[in-house]
């Protein structure tokens, strides 16, 4: 069974910066996809950014590129987000997904983790 257990979120200034941790666990994420979405207050969940485990290619949202960075590391199973230049439309809980390569769906989901940002 897979498990994801996102970590670092809090409170930061405008212009600041944090990293989000998401451990996985329960298999062998070779396969894999792992993405980072958000959710605002009152808005729907978003994506943000992915990583393919196999290769370590990426994709992000439009919006984020260039302040945002995904990466992983392969002994500890766990995939970051490096968010830098932190806006206050940055402020969402923040998830973690996994799934099969091919697979339309994410079939795994954290618990989310709060990013608020100041002005």
């Amino acid at each position: 069974q897979v498990q994801l257990v996102e970590s670092g979120g809090g409170l930061v200034q405008a212009g600041g910066s944090l990293r989000l941790s998401c451990a996985a666990s329960g298999r062998t994420f070779s396969n894999y996809v792992m993405g980072w979405f958000r959710q605002a207050p009152g808005k729907e969940r978003e994506f943000v950014a992915r990583i393919w485990w196999s290769d370590g290619s990426t994709s992000y949202k439009d919006s984020v590129k260039g302040r945002f960075t995904i990466s992983k590391d392969n002994a500890k199973n766990t995939v970051y987000l490096e968010m830098k230049s932190l806006k206050p439309e940055d402020t969402a809980v923040y998830y973690c997904a996994a799934k099969r390569s091919g697979s339309a769906r994410y079939d795994n989901w954290g618990q989310g983790t709060q990013v608020t940002v100041s002005s």
